[in-house]
């Protein structure tokens, strides 16, 4: 990296002292090991500054270098300036500097000398600027260089000076002066890494004003990143303030009562700290409330009407029960406006919810939807709520639950005609679960027909795509077995299905019963990874002979293979790449033909985090192993629709068995069926007295399963 010498700055300096600011630090008496600590961020104090060029910031240098020595020091106080342009320029460079106010900081249980054991890096900004990203990368070059080529190296810490010194300093870049942090060269550098200080601001003030005030308080990291933790110790300085005790991480019924309860709006508040946590939360939620935190100003009105209208509650009356859940939806990570992904129309639908059966209906169980053009597990849940409304179940007993009085209404009412918010509901949903497909082709729902009570040729032609694509009987209409697929990923359970799954051997007996019974394909498992001694040994793997009796039965067979597979620590690349290896070494021994599709297991709620971190790297692993061996055998996925998707799209599964029946999961709510599904496991039953069944739906044209064996 380019570290710019000392002189060039000193031209800026009085010409009397300029021979000693362009000449060499002098080297101090003092002890100087900084391999004990590492470096302290700085700032320049309070204010703003906003330099037109270089120069601007060589003179700032060199102001600092007149009231050095003016003042008790022998020479410039600060090892290293960094500038916004990027730009670093010698102080004391390598000598130990004197900037670090304060005795000693405790490194793993050792005093270390501020001094002693740090460099001081300052940056050239004051406490009303934001770092820009060229100085970041600049302190983080010149950190590494500090660790790894400076003649004295510097540790590992890198730290505020406020962590040895009763200041504010280094302000706004405080957050960024922690290990892992952006400047940390050790971490990888990411772009859009800039933090929003009005988010560090909020939580340094949550911190601050509730650590050691309010019961049970929790802090949140100080990272200039909205998050989960920093809403919720929001949420517990809100209950403070209402007079809960003690708080908790929850915006429960108990706050949403207190809430109810209290009879002040941010406008009318007369409790600083009650506006002050609305108006972080504005800023956390990315609108621009107040600069002073505790006034309700014009910029917080102005922010609070827009997030109203992104709610979809412009114009509505906000009674005291809405208040409450107005205050929850600031208070999550719920979004209000249209994310990366999401669209508008999604958006508006999201909106119509809130407003006709929140804000208007006022149903008890209800909250606001997000309203940021995706569907997700919320907004399914208000669907559903929405939908129970307009059958005419009780706004008391709507719980948004697909049970058996959900189910009735729609095998009646709802199997008629529809007009109005109901018929809005039904298009709305049809809309959700688009694009279904036909003929391989994606097919879009018109976000015209949404709105209109007209029968029109686009809304039948899609509605009957959707059902043949989902094998329901095609009606082209809002028929109950339609309704259920749109609803839940498992549909109607009693639908006709001639795909199932078991952990039981399939006799030759057993496998006529099933076909007897109308299946087609059972589904096996390759292996079992616990030995008969185990506790939880289940004796679910293909047995020898067994695969002769299947097909004497007259059925087919889908391989499957999962060792446990039902949390997340069971998936790494590494596992995938071994299991692959087995599944193969399996499937070559039972003589399963060339290009026999196998199902991997993915048998939790996987979140999207998960995925990212180990479900992809686990398929890739399989894939690989798979590759490795010839490609004799293709893979599959087991798992939620999320799960599916993903995993078809990202690590190149070729079919998907879909856990329809888990319709509770995360990864099940929000989300279409796979356009490469083969089966969805829609019910488990006992099919025989000890013989457990899942009845899965064979799609037409899908995996056909294997039909005969070879020779191992």
């Amino acid at each position: 990296m380019t570290i710019h010498p000392r002189s060039t700055w000193a031209v800026h300096v009085a010409a009397a002292d300029r021979p000693q600011a362009a000449g060499r630090p002098v080297k101090s008496s003092g002890r100087w090991e900084p391999w004990l600590g590492g470096v302290l961020l700085h700032h320049r104090g309070v204010g703003s500054f906003s330099p037109d060029s270089e120069e601007d910031c060589e003179k700032d240098v060199a102001q600092v270098f007149a009231e050095d020595i003016n003042d008790v020091y022998d020479d410039i106080s600060y090892n290293y300036f960094v500038c916004p342009h990027g730009n670093v320029y010698e102080g004391r460079g390598h000598e130990r500097g004197e900037a670090n106010g304060g005795d000693h900081i405790r490194v793993d249980g050792v005093e270390v000398g501020n001094n002693t054991g740090f460099y001081s890096i300052c940056a050239l900004h004051r406490s009303w600027d934001e770092p820009s990203e060229p100085m970041l990368r600049s302190i983080r070059d010149l950190i590494a260089h500090l660790r790894d080529d400076a003649p004295m190296q510097a540790g590992s810490l890198i730290l505020p000076h406020a962590s040895g010194w009763k200041t504010d300093c280094p302000g706004t870049l405080t957050p960024y002066a922690t290990n892992g942090s952006p400047v940390d060269p050790s971490v990888a550098w990411e772009d859009g890494v800039l933090m929003d200080m009005n988010v560090f601001g909020a939580q340094k003030w949550v911190n601050d004003r509730y650590d050691e005030l309010a019961p049970g308080y929790l802090k949140c990291l100080t990272t200039g990143r909205t998050g989960w933790p920093t809403v919720l110790s929001l949420t517990q300085a809100l209950q403070y303030e209402l007079g809960i005790r003690p708080t908790v991480q929850n915006f429960g019924p108990g706050t949403m009562q207190a809430v109810q309860n209290h009879p002040l709006r941010p406008d009318t508040e007369t409790n600083p700290d009650i506006i002050s946590i609305y108006n972080w939360a504005l800023w956390c939620k990315g609108y621009a409330a107040g600069r002073l935190s505790h006034v309700w100003d014009e910029a917080s009105r102005n922010s609070f009407t827009q997030l109203l209208g992104h709610m979809g509650l412009t114009g509505v009356v906000i009674t005291n029960a809405l208040w409450a859940r107005i205050s929850r939806a600031l208070l999550t990570m719920d979004q209000f406006r249209v994310v990366p992904g999401g669209d508008a129309v999604t958006q508006s639908i999201q909106q119509h919810i809130n407003k006709r059966y929140v804000a208007q209906r006022n149903i008890p169980a209800m909250n606001l939807v997000p309203c940021d053009g995706h569907y997700s597990r919320e907004v399914q849940k208000g669907l559903m709520m929405a939908l129970q409304y307009e059958l005419g179940i009780g706004v008391n007993d709507i719980n948004g639950y697909f049970g058996p009085g959900t189910e009735s209404g729609l095998r009646t009412r709802g199997s008629g005609a529809l007009t109005g918010d109901f018929r809005l509901l039904f298009r709305s949903a049809c809309f959700l679960n688009s694009p279904t497909y036909g003929d391989g082709q994606q097919i879009p729902y018109s976000p015209q027909d949404i709105h209109t009570d007209a029968q029109t040729a686009t809304h039948t032609n899609w509605l009957r795509a959707f059902q043949s694509f989902s094998q329901i009987p095609v009606t082209g209409t809002n028929d109950y077995t339609t309704w259920a697929q749109l609803l839940i990923s498992a549909g109607d359970s009693r639908r006709e299905a001639t795909g199932c799954d078991c952990i039981t051997e399939i006799t030759l007996d057993r496998g006529r019963q099933l076909k007897t019974e109308g299946y087609q394909i059972v589904g096996r498992y390759l292996d079992e990874h616990l030995s008969p001694g185990d506790p939880y040994y289940l004796g679910k793997a293909l047995k020898p002979g067994e695969l002769q009796n299947i097909f004497a039965a007259g059925l087919r067979m889908f391989p499957i293979f999962q060792y446990n597979g039902t949390q997340l620590a069971n998936f790494t690349y590494d596992k995938g790449y071994d299991q692959g290896t087995k599944a193969d070494e399996k499937a070559r021994g039972f003589g399963l033909p060339q290009g026999s599709c196998i199902y991997f297991a993915v048998d939790y709620d996987a979140m999207d985090a998960d995925i990212d971190s180990s479900v992809l790297p686990y398929f890739h692993g399989v894939r690989t192993a798979l590759q490795a061996l010839g490609h004799r055998y293709e893979f599959g996925v087991y798992g939620s629709r999320n799960v599916c998707i993903r995993v078809s799209r990202e690590a190149g599964a070729r079919w998907s068995f879909v856990s329809g029946m888990s319709w509770g999961f995360s990864g099940n709510l929000g989300y279409p069926l796979p356009a490469n599904w083969s089966f969805n496991q829609i019910h488990e039953y006992e099919f025989r007295p000890g013989w457990g069944l899942d009845r899965n739906v064979w799609r037409q044209g899908g995996d056909p399963g294997v039909s005969s064996a070879g020779s191992p």
